[in-house]
């Protein structure tokens, strides 16, 4: 694939989707390009993430670890950037990630991440805002949630409450 397909991809990954031209050929052609025959693992879970992976071609399969195994909870192809929390702090992979089919990835190492941003403050602020936009979407969806836990709580309270008196 040539590097203006691989900026192309990239600019359709809303983490990217910001970055001037020029900021993402210099991500495109400082990443690596790896291939993956079908039933190669890319990573495992819990492996530790040195970076995020954006999948170009083929089908990759997420699973987790279950009692019985790994069990498959997601299938994602082109466009699709697996560790975006990665490419910012230090963390560990959530799943397990397998070529379903011949896959063409770019990875993209943290420490190369945080050098562009370091080099160009303007994305440090709009992944910054990103993160908080998100952050705060999350908040919004998760508060209904805590005001029911919260009823529930008083709910037994009340009730342990007659039952001691």
């Amino acid at each position: 694939m040539s590097l203006a397909q691989d900026i192309a991809i990239l600019k359709k990954i809303p983490m990217f989707s910001d970055f001037q031209d020029d900021q993402l050929r210099l991500l495109a052609f400082s990443a690596e390009s790896m291939d993956f025959s079908a039933g190669l693992r890319l990573f495992d879970q819990d492996e530790r993430a040195d970076g995020g992976l954006v999948i170009t071609d083929g089908m990759v399969t997420l699973s987790t670890r279950g009692e019985d195994g790994f069990e498959e909870v997601d299938k994602v192809g082109p466009g699709t950037l697996l560790g975006e929390s990665a490419l910012l702090v230090e963390t560990k992979r959530p799943c397990r990630a397998e070529a379903a089919e011949p896959v063409r990835i770019i990875r993209i190492r943290r420490a190369l991440f945080k050098r562009m941003v370091s080099e160009y403050p303007e994305l440090a602020q709009r992944l910054f805002d990103q993160r908080a936009a998100r952050f705060r979407t999350t908040m919004g969806r998760l508060k209904p949630i805590g005001d029911k836990m919260a009823e529930l709580e008083q709910l037994n309270a009340e009730r342990r409450a007659k039952e001691e008196g």
